[in-house]
């Protein structure tokens, strides 16, 4: 046990020199020390296509791709060269650069329902400023997102939905209502309930699960019948789905749309997006409503990031990228379920979404949804060279990796199928991780993932 500490002994170290001047010892929740097993990489020194080297210099195929922001591969060469030709001439000036107008034109090039765009810098911006503006066109307050999507902004508006809403007034948490996914009577209800109340209707347009019975139409339609917005969020199913995102996908035209993730292959930058008729609020064009503060961001339109959105754009404009991610993630998801078969696991260990946008399922004896089985599934794939808190596969995954990454998997279940008979205490070191959502820490959580420093 001492040696397997041993192999992440630097980013134990580190990890306590992080959580002294850093809430969380990170700045994404979703990257935090609580969502991976003691036995676990703290730190990412870097990456190269699908492979990532943690600050001990361990190697693994990685499946997380920086939360789905990472399309096409870790340091993917013709974004970096885009990047490195844009920063020559400087980042960030007085007046607005030229390479705004080109992304923008790129960018609705590819979203052909969407009329007008502004980038900025994160989901959380594109998706707020989405409320702001319906609030603004309809001059209502309520907003319904829907129940069964884990996050859409770090803004009060969403963040009062969770458990997580300390810090927030009670009276911000009224103003947001929800709906449940593929549930076409709760948003009927809720305009039922709030009559000529609500702003927007907000939700991805899928995520696991596809929609049925023509649910995305069929929101719609309700949202123009009572004069409320259909803001779709495409930050993971945008160059995902289809080039055009979801919406293309699905053929339906929202008013509005937030895209981010993969839109620069992991720089920063995410987009507002419509029709005209809302997105103009924010300029400087219309005399007859009042304007709206529309996303006034000093770095949403740095050269570099936008060089790289330019430069993704293209790759998939001409490129097969979504055709390899979708072969790609079949191929993973068959391998995985054939070896789960293989240990009598096909109901305890299940692989869910898109192949182009796949997580898993673990269960524990009970066919309950359990943390501790995740975790131990996690530390033995971690153990054998594969980082995989999600199944997220890019373009750089090819036949070898997916293979690697199968046997590696098989390896682990044989693990987890021990586990299920003599329980998963004698297996996981350790606590197990944890939800995001939770109201308090638990007492375990100020030691979570700190691994003991080793000469």
């Amino acid at each position: 046990m001492t040696e397997l500490f041993r192999r992440f002994a630097k980013s134990g170290s580190l990890r306590q020199r992080a959580r002294q001047v850093i809430p969380g010892g990170g700045h994404t929740y979703a990257k935090g020390d609580d969502q991976y097993p003691l036995l676990a990489p703290g730190f990412i020194e870097r990456g190269s296509g699908c492979h990532v080297w943690d600050v001990d210099g361990n190697e693994y195929i990685e499946f997380g791709m920086g939360n789905r922001a990472v399309g096409l591969g870790h340091a993917y060469p013709d974004v970096l060269k885009a990047v490195e030709t844009a920063l020559r001439s400087g980042s960030n000036f007085t007046r607005p650069a030229r390479i705004e107008v080109d992304c923008a034109e790129t960018f609705l090039d590819l979203v052909p329902a969407a009329e007008m765009v502004k980038f900025c810098k994160d989901g959380s911006d594109a998706t707020s400023g989405a409320i702001r503006l319906a609030r603004a066109y309809t001059g209502r307050d309520l907003v319904a997102c829907c129940a069964d999507h884990p996050f859409f902004s770090t803004d009060d508006w969403f963040i009062g939905t969770t458990v997580m809403n300390a810090g927030i007034p009670e009276t911000v948490r009224q103003l947001t209502v929800t709906f449940r996914y593929n549930d076409i009577d709760s948003v009927r209800q809720l305009f039922a309930s709030h009559p000529g109340k609500i702003a927007a209707v907000i939700l991805e347009a899928s995520r696991t699960d596809e929609p049925g019975d023509g649910f995305l139409h069929n929101v719609q339609r309700i949202c123009r019948e009572n004069g409320a917005l259909f803001v779709l969020d495409e930050m993971i199913t945008g160059f995902r789905w289809n080039t055009g995102g979801a919406q293309a996908e699905y053929a339906i035209e929202p008013d509005l749309s937030c895209f981010g993730k993969a839109l620069a292959n992991g720089f920063s930058v995410s987009a507002l997006t419509g029709k005209r008729e809302y997105m103009r609020l924010g300029g400087l064009d219309h005399t007859d409503r009042p304007r709206v503060f529309l996303l006034s961001t000093t770095h949403g339109a740095e050269t570099h990031a936008l060089a790289a959105a330019i430069a993704t754009m293209n790759i998939y404009r001409n490129e097969p990228v979504i055709e390899h991610v979708y072969r790609q993630g079949r191929l993973l998801a068959d391998g995985i379920e054939q070896a789960a078969k293989r240990h009598g696991l096909a109901d305890f260990v299940k692989v869910v979404g898109r192949p182009c946008c796949l997580t898993y399922v673990t269960l524990d004896q009970n066919q309950s949804p359990s943390q501790a089985f995740r975790s131990l599934l996690l530390q033995e794939t971690i153990k054998r060279g594969v980082l995989m808190p999600s199944l997220v596969v890019s373009y750089t995954h090819d036949d070898a990796a997916i293979a690697e990454t199968i046997d590696v998997v098989d390896a682990a279940l044989a693990i987890y199928a021990r586990a299920m008979d003599d329980g998963v205490g004698k297996h996981l070191v350790g606590r197990p991780s944890h939800q995001v959502f939770r109201r308090f820490n638990q007492p375990d959580d100020d030691h979570a993932g700190v691994v003991p420093c080793l000469p």
